[in-house]
């Protein structure tokens, strides 16, 4: 069996993943967000977790009275809890927590916050037993996935509500799946050979308090936006090539001039995607003074993409690895400190970056295709079909394109700007994190659906005249939708194209030129 405990390795299904907390990259965050690799904690993370321990126990027989130890929670911090009642004031907050409503979170997503909440855990800072995140990877290795409702959490203090339902499988309450089926959560601990835990001071706070689902929720967008970034490349390629556009506007010297980051890689992938083909030079005298911004200003538009995506992956790979429950114990002097990690205000704003690159990326891509059904901008037949008046061809695709293009201009809306206080006022500002990445995955699958039709309409285009053949790259690409989508020559049922063109932009392997400036894949 492989081990893998650096960045930028291979997974396989029957990886073993070493996870040290606080340096997860996030190419292991997807190898676990896609299953099949079995998760271990490094060593070295149990004496940190034993030490913090140590803390919170000499606290309880020395009997002082500190936050989330031996007291109540939130507005009832001031209420002192007796020694024989420590245990049943964890359960009954882990069970008066567990409020969650909605649509169970995606298996992907769970796994992530599976393997956060250990990784946080084992930072040392949480004063927990060592086994319960062991526990928590022992979940995740066997795929018995705590079922945890996806609306409920405002994102600060943490995401209680989820959390909580996580940390009932624990105890062995709330319900889990389990080889597809959902079965109590006493069963659930079972399947993975644990008796349920009963849970001792500051241990129910601890997992419920943190950022791990709106972080899960927003690294799943964030793939899923690196996927549709990548698709719309292609897809863009594509278009270009189809309308005889002019590839003078991706030349290295302009963007140089500029020097935003995004926007040089951005230039430098398409002219890799395009090098060797045979359609650019045979035009030279085409007429074409400019093409229209959604083609010319791919590097521009794409490259900001780019840059906010960077940027999210960054502050997500940070949180995935952070120590955000409350209050945190330092072993060095003994204290335990009350502070606000659980506040997920740098996860919201990262989320909605990736909310806006996602609305972006599907604009562009919409105009484009527009630009393609257009015969007095493209130069191609109207609608992309002969005998159009008795065909409509990609006419009411476009439509779809354009309805889901709006959808997510509104989608993009800022989340990180709506609070409400919660807790009787004392948790008086939240994040709204968890909405912010949870609303990611349908504006990605927006997306995915607008660069699919994109790419499908493209490669029609090119259909009308192969006179000339596009790089080995593009060539490579125009061959795999082919392979999904066929020629139009005349109406047929399209929704099935669609879905096939939304796989294609969500799913497919990336050659090398776009996946190398993929925060992921760095």
């Amino acid at each position: 069996m492989n081990t893998i405990t650096t960045s930028g390795v291979a997974h396989t299904a029957d990886t073993a993943l070493t996870l040290s907390a606080g340096r997860v990259g996030l190419d292991q965050l997807l190898a676990i967000a896609q299953g099949g690799v079995r998760l271990a904690m490094d060593a070295q993370a149990h004496e940190g977790m034993r030490a913090a321990l140590a803390t919170v126990q000499a606290i309880v027989d020395e009997d002082q009275v500190v936050y989330g130890i031996n007291t109540g929670f939130g507005k009832l911090a001031s209420t002192k809890i007796a020694h024989d009642h420590l245990a049943e004031l964890q359960r009954n907050l882990v069970l008066s927590h567990s409020v969650g409503t909605g649509e169970p979170l995606p298996d992907p997503v769970v796994r992530m916050v599976l393997a956060t909440k250990a990784v946080s855990l084992a930072r040392g800072h949480s004063g927990v037993r060592p086994a319960l995140a062991d526990a928590l990877l022992a979940l995740a290795n066997a795929d018995v996935l705590p079922v945890i409702p996806a609306k409920g959490s405002v994102g600060a203090s943490g995401d209680l509500a989820p959390l909580a339902h996580l940390a009932c499988v624990l105890i062995g309450e709330g319900q889990a799946r389990v080889k597809g089926r959902v079965v109590p959560g006493r069963e659930a601990m079972a399947a993975v050979g644990l008796a349920p835990f009963v849970l001792g001071p500051k241990e129910g706070l601890a997992l419920l308090n943190g950022t791990q689902v709106s972080t899960a929720l927003a690294l799943a967008g964030l793939f899923a936006a690196e996927s549709v970034f990548a698709a719309a490349l292609v897809s863009g390629c594509l278009t270009l090539e189809a309308i005889k556009g002019s590839v003078k506007p991706f030349d290295a010297r302009i963007h140089e001039a500029r020097g935003q980051v995004g926007q040089i890689a951005v230039a430098a992938a398409v002219r890799t995607l395009l090098q060797g083909s045979a359609i650019d030079p045979s035009h030279p005298h085409c007429g074409r003074v400019q093409d229209p911004y959604s083609i010319r200003c791919i590097p521009q538009v794409m490259g900001a993409c780019l840059d906010n995506l960077t940027h999210a992956a960054r502050v997500l790979r940070i949180e995935a690895n952070a120590a955000s429950d409350n209050p945190l114990v330092f072993t060095d002097t003994g204290e335990v400190i009350s502070g606000g990690n659980f506040h997920a205000e740098p996860v919201a704003f990262a989320a909605d970056i990736i909310a806006l690159a996602l609305a972006e990326i599907g604009a562009m891509s919409e105009r484009r295709l527009s630009l393609l059904l257009d015969p007095g901008l493209s130069g191609l037949p109207p609608f992309l079909i002969r005998d159009s008046g008795l065909n409509s061809g990609f006419m009411i695709a476009q439509v779809t394109a354009a309805a889901l293009a709006a959808e997510n201009q509104c989608l993009a809306h800022p989340s990180s700007v709506t609070s409400l206080p919660t807790s009787a006022n004392q948790e008086d500002h939240v994040s709204m994190a968890t909405y912010g990445a949870r609303r990611l995955a349908d504006m990605a699958r927006n997306t995915a659906v607008i660069v699919g039709v994109e790419a499908m309409s493209a490669a029609q285009g090119m259909e009308f005249d192969r006179s000339l053949k596009s790089s080995a790259l593009i060539e490579a690409q125009f061959a795999a939708i082919r392979e999904r989508v066929a020629f139009l020559e005349q109406d047929r049922y399209l929704a099935p194209d669609i879905e096939a063109m939304r796989i294609w932009a969500s799913e497919s392997a990336w050659p090398t030129p776009l996946t190398a400036c993929l925060p992921s894949h760095q």
